[in-house]
């Protein structure tokens, strides 16, 4: 097949199951991409990260602007080859990098000035610069530029970064249908803004509808306003996006999010957090989160899960990882690393089968419970 398309199978109440149509390959949703922030899964292979399920990785446009560059990066082939990932990527569009660099960065109409936090160096960022950036990478699903309103703020505020998010985002439809192939081939999603402001977002939504992307994805949120006022956006946010689009929540999440982002329409997700947790000796569990420091673990034959088939809980023992952990083995990362990706994707491979079979509800409601069991009890 060529171009990009969306097929929504089947709904279980607002959860969705679905399939996202790349030139690279399907992803099944609802998904989780794991983060491959510099042209790389931290810790991982890129094959071991698809012998996790993973059909979809992320990349950041603005680490790979700073180096190695993204015209270095297409002379040699593009994303793809110089990372050695065959399967469908999506970039950031790197607006969310910049707006945290409050002392490094100055913001116009026309994009974002900055001073790049590894040498200095001087860029800027427009929604033109970012299309072209990801086009040189060779992305599958590229994101707009816009400007991630913080969390808390005022609502005149909220608002006038909202308005400049949606100039910024018919800029980046411009500049990415000027891209030739690569956009007649790949996808562009809107991002929809508004912090906690239901009228903002609704508002956001309609602008971003009149000018039409191939998927919408939920942006300002994972950034303090916690859970509970999470889901609230979403409550009524999702209902008014096209139901023949895919929608991704962005920078989400612990698992219980997942979960409960799922129950409200979300069909995509990418978090640095499983890869993260795994670098700081964090397991997350079916009956909860392990922390692989704890001292309870240095004599404990069981694995991680015993549910889990991934190579850490097939192979080795809590013991074990604990002590490459503390002896600050590399392996250590790895491990736990893997664990966590796989862990994700099951969880992801559970909910879509749970919303085929129209048992979502009991599938969270057995969620919550199993976390709530806790680890030693229930192992």
């Amino acid at each position: 097949m060529t171009g990009f398309s969306y097929s929504l199978h089947t709904t279980d109440g607002a959860a969705r199951r679905g399939t996202v149509h790349t030139v690279r390959g399907d992803v099944e949703t609802p998904a989780f991409m794991p983060v491959g922030t510099a042209a790389t899964v931290k810790a991982m292979m890129p094959e071991s990260v698809r012998q996790t399920g993973a059909q979809i990785i992320l990349g950041n446009t603005y680490h790979l602007m700073l180096r190695p560059g993204p015209e270095r990066i297409n002379a040699l082939g593009g994303l793809h080859k110089f990372m050695n990932w065959d399967g469908p990527i999506l970039t950031d569009s790197g607006g969310f990098q910049v707006m945290s660099l409050s002392k490094l960065r100055k913001m116009s109409e026309d994009g974002v000035s900055f001073q790049s936090h590894i040498d200095g160096r001087k860029f800027m960022l427009t929604p033109e610069r970012s299309m072209e950036i990801q086009r040189l990478l060779g992305s599958n699903i590229v994101i707009a530029f816009d400007e991630c309103t913080p969390y808390p703020v005022e609502k005149d505020v909220a608002a006038q970064s909202m308005e400049l998010s949606m100039r910024w985002a018919q800029r980046s439809r411009d500049g990415f249908d000027g891209g030739g192939d690569h956009a007649a081939e790949n996808a562009l999603f809107g991002i929809v803004q508004g912090s906690t402001f239901e009228d903002l977002r609704r508002i956001s939504i309609d602008k971003l509808m009149d000018i039409g992307f191939e998927g919408y994805a939920v942006g300002g949120l994972a950034v303090g306003e916690g859970q509970e006022m999470m889901f609230e956006v979403l409550d009524y946010t999702t209902p008014h996006l096209p139901s023949d689009k895919p929608r991704y929540l962005m920078g989400v999440g612990k698992p219980a999010d997942l979960v409960g982002a799922v129950m409200r329409g979300i069909d995509m997700f990418d978090c640095v957090l499983p890869t993260r947790s795994g670098r700081n000796a964090q397991a997350f569990t079916r009956r909860g989160t392990v922390n692989l420091k704890n001292a309870r673990h240095v004599d404990d034959p069981r694995p991680l899960d015993e549910s889990c088939t991934c190579p850490a809980c097939s192979n080795y023992s809590r013991a074990y990882l604990s002590h490459v952990i503390r002896a600050g083995e590399i392996i250590g990362s790895m491990l736990l690393t893997w664990h966590n990706v796989h862990y994700y994707q099951e969880l992801m491979a559970g909910m879509r089968a749970a919303i085929e079979a129209g048992e979502m509800a009991g599938f969270a409601a057995q969620f919550h419970a199993d976390q709530a069991a806790g680890d030693i009890e229930a192992l």
